[in-house]
């Protein structure tokens, strides 16, 4: 795990992925110092108001009862809602389209850019109903039966549930969770083909449908399911949504299901891998070179694997998402009590924190925001608390560890990516500017975790969607590829008024030396912002090699022959 890593090389003087004490501690100093340095001397930054006044980490927002009017959803793409998500588990299509019509016109309202996700069912093992449909008290030491025949009814003695294979996957002294870990209990007998024999290790009240978890068995149950196929096939590709959360992805086999079942005419729809238990822990990497996004699912993790290995869990797979360049999402009880509360608790708040530090694209709120009492204050401090952490991040040497663990050699495209992120930092440039076909050389220079916005120009309103779930990316509709010097001159001006960057600064591009191919990023350059009508090349002469790295070199000097080859 990169924090782990870091740790080992620097000693105390670094936190993970490089954040050190807001900044403050240089390698020569020891803790003594850099603490009264920070009593003294930064008490003030500590309690300042950030100086990033946008927020690079992405909200994904829960749809339901909760936000569901016009006007909840304004204020809450007014108040940071970057994706709507749609959760598949519950409603019919024809409340979630009722919904997806109001989202629509909320975004035309208001003329935010919000992208939507589907978030499909999946492989569920579900409690079935229970007598008069009414809650049962069950008492800790007494014994329980759980019976695969769904059409029975339960009560405090039996409850019925969804999977028919339990009694011949589980074994004695299998652990067996319901309803979020509110029953534990440890299988005391199977008697298959329809019966198991478990004792309750708490007491509890629980209600009908809820899920349960077997941590350490193999769920042989389909990842995409009837119903499930019927949600991609009916609502996302006739609706068109820009994104998949597939929930239980096993292997990359479960993800080149989807992507055959969403087609040719699906192609440009992601598919976001939820990682829910061990079966898609052990199979990551595999998964991770196939899958467009990962989400750490936490909830269904935490009942998968023990609660002290969560956090290690999420930390190494937003290390190894970052290191492959793919968007990663952390999600699940991110600000749980905001439910019912107007605050979070301090370890919420915290939490969100560590994610954003640990290298997260986007953060999740759910029941907050679909069934809670506060969805807009949910999304406030969500946003106020992402914003405070991406402050704290040393951005040369998170890009310093991500280059180190990349793989050698990379794209050209990549290449590029990586040496417009250093040099925008060299430079102090206020933006970097990708003209981006696809998207992909955005996300390519986001891996790199410049401290820079980059807008992404496209053409293709989708592509720009998209880019709502990678972290530090603001998407811009162009009408074109066509005449790019006039094209960034409009960019520059467009992002001057929206407090991107500033006259006398400067500004890192990216995009194709051939209009006609904008798909090829393979050009680098500096605008002064001062002088619009003299785009100036950036060569060899103006940069001095010692606050550059080799690869920008060698870049710097192709994109010197690119630019006389054009000339002639």
């Amino acid at each position: 795990v990169g924090s782990v890593r870091c740790v080992q090389e620097t000693g105390y003087q670094r936190r993970v992925h490089g954040i050190t004490l807001f900044g403050i501690m240089t390698e020569g100093e020891d803790r003594k110092g850099a603490t009264e340095n920070l009593s003294k001397s930064h008490f003030e930054y500590v309690l300042a108001e950030p100086e990033n006044k946008i927020r690079k980490t992405k909200i994904i927002c829960t749809l339901g009862p909760a936000c569901w009017s016009v006007d909840t959803l304004c204020q809450m793409l007014n108040t940071g809602m970057d994706i709507a998500r749609f959760n598949f588990s519950h409603g019919s299509h024809e409340s979630h389209k009722s919904c997806l019509d109001r989202l629509k016109e909320a975004i035309k309202k208001t003329g935010k850019n919000c992208a939507t996700m589907l978030d499909t069912k999946g492989p569920e093992v579900r409690t079935g109903l229970l007598k008069d449909h009414k809650n049962i008290d069950l008492k800790k030491d007494q014994l329980l039966e759980i019976n695969t025949n769904y059409s029975l009814e339960g009560d405090s003695k039996m409850i019925t549930c969804s999977w028919k294979n339990l009694p011949l996957k589980v074994k004695v002294g299998s652990k067996i969770f319901m309803a979020d870990g509110a029953v534990t209990c440890e299988v005391v007998e199977c008697k298959p083909p329809e019966k198991i024999i478990v004792k309750l290790l708490n007491d509890a009240n629980i209600g009908e449908k809820k899920n349960m978890n077997c941590p350490g068995t193999d769920i042989d149950l389909p990842t995409v399911a009837e119903n499930d196929e019927s949600d991609i096939v009916d609502f996302a590709l006739k609706y068109n949504m820009d994104m998949i959360a597939a929930s239980f992805i096993r292997t990359a086999e479960d993800v080149e299901q989807i992507r055959d079942i969403l087609g040719p005419r699906g192609a440009h729809i992601k598919i976001i891998s939820k990682i829910e238990n061990h079966q898609g822990l052990y199979n990551f990497d595999k998964i991770l070179k196939v899958t467009d996004g990962v989400m750490v699912a936490r909830g269904d993790l935490g009942m998968e694997v023990a609660p002290e290995k969560v956090f290690v869990c999420q930390k190494w797979m937003i290390e190894k998402c970052n290191i492959a360049g793919k968007p990663v999402v952390t999600a699940t009880q991110m600000l749980e009590s905001m439910v019912k509360n107007p605050r979070p608790t301090r370890a919420e708040a915290s939490d969100v924190a560590n994610a954003v530090l640990d290298g997260t694209d986007c953060v999740m709120l759910s029941g907050e925001t679909a069934g809670g009492a506060y969805p807009l204050q949910s999304i406030e401090i969500m946003s106020k608390t992402c914003r405070e952490a991406e402050r704290c991040i040393k951005h040369e040497v998170v890009q310093d560890l991500i280059r180190k663990l990349t793989p050698q050699p990379v794209i050209m495209a990549e290449a590029i990516a990586s040496a417009a992120a250093r040099l925008a930092l060299d430079i102090k440039a206020d933006l970097i500017i990708v003209l981006t076909e696809s998207g992909e050389s955005a996300r390519l220079v986001a891996k790199y975790k410049p401290s820079q916005i980059i807008l992404a120009c496209s053409i293709d309103s989708a592509v720009i969607r998209q880019l709502n779930l990678t972290k530090g990316v603001i998407g811009f509709k162009i009408p074109s590829f066509q005449g790019t010097e006039n094209l960034l001159k409009s960019c520059i001006l467009a992002a001057k008024e929206k407090n991107l960057c500033k006259k006398g600064n400067k500004v890192v591009c990216i995009h194709s030396t051939k209009e006609e191919e904008p798909g090829i990023s393979n050009l680098l350059k500096i605008l002064d912002i001062e002088q619009l009508n003299h785009i100036q090349y950036l060569n060899l002469q103006s940069v001095s090699y010692t606050h550059l790295t080799l690869p920008t070199i060698l870049l710097v000097q192709i994109s010197v022959v690119a630019v006389s080859l054009k000339k002639k």
